[in-house]
């Protein structure tokens, strides 16, 4: 296919190669445009949801992806300054059956290669490394990317799925550099062994503290744990990927409970990264020209959706392409569908961080004993907006008013 009639996708993270995979999936053509000299990922474990699994079967990859997933027990809240449980959501038989699909953990590289390999053996979609987008121009009947080096390439469309550091954003939105969060995270990858062994749970776990929360849960079948420590240290630049010593990390953990401060003792290699996010848009198309994922609406880590609400948007994007030859209006319908329900996703994820995860006093009282008082049932009815729904029909649900005023 010639590349003026294929989309151009500027990316090839989790998010690019879910778009050349969902219009491949149309049979439509993309040409994908990744900066770097090899296409992979940098990072360690992510968490899925089921609308996560209800993309992967749009994409055609469902079968590969569950294969390479950890199916974990629970999600379990934990009490980082008393070291006891407060609640937990079990994911067994009923909420496969409420949701149609399993919550589960994959090494982020373990999930980009499988998706890779269904690019490379897919002929309508064309990889391209060394080939990074810096801005974009555009007719009426089609969009051209400029390159890094000044190489030109045509095309019916061009799709930004370039990032938190978007180019295609900072052309088309132009709302500066990310929100610098003041929270600081740092990650280690160990091996199961290594786990304490009153810890070494199925589960995928988060431990609650004053200003402070760390995850832990198990990778590459069940071989390694992966651990997310996070202090809201108000940094105020943002770093990634920056090696750090476990004194660095101690530093915001010594507060808490010594049954979750034992986490920290047990990583190795950690690497730091100072969360950055930005203010939700409604609009993220320009003609011939869309965002998509990080680049359309980066959000923190705390609901454990930003690989999931790229996903959702490469299936809704190769929809609204493949059902309408007028580009422009297609994009439009796109932004519309994902606007709010990304939205939602990104002002929460801040909302959870600063008020739920790292309360501290009264209000962490007070979050222990609400949810503590939730059943499994409760719990999923919280959770169908998101679990519930493949994204794709642009109805935004909001819980009942007990419901939001429980949560407050």
């Amino acid at each position: 296919m010639a590349e003026a009639d294929s989309v151009l996708i500027a990316g090839g993270g989790i998010g690019g190669l879910a778009a050349a995979l969902g219009l491949a999936q149309k049979g439509l053509g993309s040409v994908v445009l990744e900066k770097a000299r090899h296409l992979g990922e940098i990072g360690a474990g992510i968490q899925l949801g089921p609308n996560a699994f209800h993309a992967f079967d749009a994409l055609g990859i469902g079968d590969q992806a569950r294969r390479l997933a950890v199916y974990v027990d629970n999600l379990r809240l934990m009490d980082a300054v008393s070291g006891e449980q407060i609640t937990h959501i079990p994911l067994g038989e009923g909420f496969r059956a409420r949701f149609g699909n399993p919550y589960a953990v994959v090494h982020r590289g373990d999930l980009h290669g499988v998706m890779l390999a269904a690019c490379v053996e897919n002929p309508l979609i064309d990889l391209r490394t060394h080939s990074g987008v810096d801005r974009y121009t555009q007719t009426a009947d089609h969009v051209t990317a400029v390159l890094h080096d000044g190489a030109q390439l045509q095309g019916r469309a061009l799709v930004g799925a370039d990032g938190l550091w978007s180019r295609m954003r900072a052309q088309l939105v132009g709302d500066g550099p990310p929100l610098v969060s003041g929270h600081t995270t740092y990650r280690s990858v160990i091996p199961a062994a290594e786990m304490p062994e009153d810890l070494r749970w199925n589960d995928a776990t988060l431990w609650a503290g004053p200003k402070c929360h760390i995850v832990h849960y198990p990778l590459s079948g069940g071989d390694l744990f992966n651990l997310v420590a996070t202090y809201h240290n108000d940094a105020p630049e943002p770093v990634a990927g920056l090696p750090v010593g476990h004194d660095e990390v101690r530093k915001g953990f010594e507060h808490i409970h010594p049954r979750a401060r034992q986490i920290i003792d047990k990583g190795a290699d950690w690497k730091l990264w100072v969360l950055c996010d930005r203010e939700p848009v409604l609009r993220w198309t320009d003609g011939r020209v869309a965002l998509l994922g990080d680049a359309a609406h980066p959000m923190m880590q705390y609901m454990a959706q930003g690989a999931c609400m790229a996903l959702e948007d490469a299936v809704c994007l190769a929809d609204e392409l493949s059902a309408d030859d007028d580009l422009p209006t297609a994009l439009i319908r796109y932004q519309d569908r994902r606007r709010l329900r990304t939205a939602r996703v990104q002002l929460q994820s801040r909302e959870i961080g600063t008020h739920v995860y790292h309360a501290s006093g009264a209000h962490a009282a007070l979050r222990n004993e609400v949810m503590a008082a939730r059943g499994p049932d409760q719990w999923f009815d919280q959770m169908a907006w998101l679990y519930g729904s493949t994204g794709l029909d642009g109805a935004v649900s909001f819980e009942t008013q007990q419901d939001r005023t429980q949560t407050e």
